[in-house]
């Protein structure tokens, strides 16, 4: 469901809005998203080395698909982006029936306040949204319980795990992969 800018002061204790980003808001979303790589790199596959010097043109060309959403939370004073979620459907034919989660970050200042929420709650409805589309995976490092227990609550369920999923500055990782479908909603 998309909130209005009211109900989400009152979900988030603050004045936030959601809106989806569109290839004009590449600079915020690339800053964002390198903050979240600087500040999680065991929240993501990708780098800060690897994404740092990516074109604004190409982000912007990745924000402006059709079968993909990313949503941005930003603070009414001033225009923070404050938090950025991304889904979007599987590109193979055999596969188009699934949708994923991926990008997944809220700014600290802005944390536990039910922000991540109501931007996966706004994620999901796109999602849901997409003609075909009957399930949403997503993968998650598997000592982020703050997360997992997000994705829990809004259906997800674990159906498997991946040891050595990634290895950050020399430490393998375990990934949670969780899917909800939407017919079980």
């Amino acid at each position: 469901m998309t909130l209005s800018f009211d109900r989400l002061t009152q979900t988030v204790g603050f004045d936030m809005y959601i809106r989806q980003l569109y290839a004009a808001d590449g600079a915020i979303f690339q800053a964002l998203r390198l903050q979240a790589l600087r500040d999680a790199p065991d929240a993501f596959a990708s780098s800060y080395e690897e994404e740092c010097d990516t074109p604004l043109s190409v982000i912007g060309e990745r924000l402006s698909k059709s079968d993909r959403g990313v949503f941005g939370a930003f603070a009414a004073e001033g225009a923070e982006l404050a938090g950025i979620i991304g889904v979007g459907r599987e590109r193979l034919r055999s596969m188009a029936h699934k949708a994923y989660l991926w990008t997944m970050y809220v700014s600290p200042n802005f944390r536990g306040r039910g922000l991540g929420k109501v931007l996966l709650l706004n994620a999901l409805q796109f999602a849901d949204a997409l003609p075909g589309v009957r399930q949403i995976n997503l993968s998650v490092n598997a000592a982020n319980r703050s997360a997992i227990s997000l994705y829990r609550t809004c259906g997800f369920k674990e159906f498997g795990r991946e040891k050595d999923a990634t290895l950050l500055n020399g430490v393998l990782q375990e990934d949670l992969h969780m899917v909800r479908f939407i017919n079980e909603i």
